[in-house]
């Protein structure tokens, strides 16, 4: 996209930067003009119901926030039907450990992701890093428009690809899996987001994941954008006098 081809033309980057083995595995980074030792790094995922669009579309977001010192990483994950639903939340979690493991300068992590990339961003919320070897300093979630609950989704055309049985949908829902937050999470400042005209189940889902992490301790705030529908609102986000950006632009401040 332009805006994409714009970010790599005007930033300092490291395209298709692979952090495993599998095709899909890749990222891009955009780095601040004049990365100091330390910068806070925005990892955006990207939407698609898990079976379109990839990282190579996600740069819009890249020059408002790298031109204010922000990374900006859009990470790359296998679509269906190359990819199963565990596999790719497992991928996402996986970039995340990758980056802070090889990036020595990140201090603090924000999320964001749209749709199907919110609940993916949503999944890495929930994860038992032990595993990892590696706790990224995860500050803020900006979730846009997501999915939170699976399930609705298996009888629908859009599981046509994903092929999820009710076990898989179950286990990768963020509805189902809020962890209480830890010490470390309960300064992660999660920011749910939804449009004015998102189909009535989009925001149903948006509330009640917003309350459940709010019940179980963390700090929540729910955005519901006047006169905005599923697709502009995260087109917005490139705007720099949009709302999102705004928040964007508070990050790096609680640093």
């Amino acid at each position: 996209t332009a805006g994409t081809r714009r970010a790599r033309a005007s930033a300092q980057t490291s395209l298709h930067v692979p952090y495993g083995d599998g095709e899909g595995e890749k990222l891009d980074i955009y780095f601040p003009g004049n990365p100091s030792r330390t910068f806070p790094v925005l990892v955006y995922i990207h939407g698609g119901y898990w079976q379109c669009l990839s990282k190579d579309e996600s740069g819009f977001a890249a020059p408002p926030l790298v031109s204010r010192g922000v990374a900006v990483v859009a990470v790359g994950y296998d679509t269906a039907p190359k990819g199963h639903m565990d596999a790719m939340v497992l991928q996402v979690r996986r970039s995340l450990a990758f980056l802070v493991k090889r990036y020595s300068g990140i201090r603090g992590v924000y999320l964001c992701g749209h749709s199907a990339g919110a609940h993916l961003a949503a999944m890495v919320l929930s994860t038992d890093w032990t595993e990892y070897g590696v706790v990224p300093d995860i500050k803020g979630a900006v979730l846009v428009s997501g999915v939170y609950d699976l399930e609705p989704i298996l009888h629908t055309y859009v599981n046509d690809a994903l092929n999820m049985s009710r076990e898989v949908a179950q286990r990768n829902s963020p509805m189902l899996c809020v962890t209480p937050a830890v010490p470390a999470a309960a300064a992660c400042e999660v920011l749910v987001a939804v449009a004015q005209h998102d189909s009535p189940e989009f925001r149903r889902q948006s509330q009640e994941y917003g309350q459940a992490l709010r019940a179980a301790g963390w700090s929540v705030s729910l955005l519901d954008l006047a006169s905005m529908d599923h697709f502009d609102i995260i087109e917005k986000l490139s705007e720099e006098s949009y709302v999102l950006t705004q928040v964007g632009e508070e990050l790096p401040s609680s640093l």
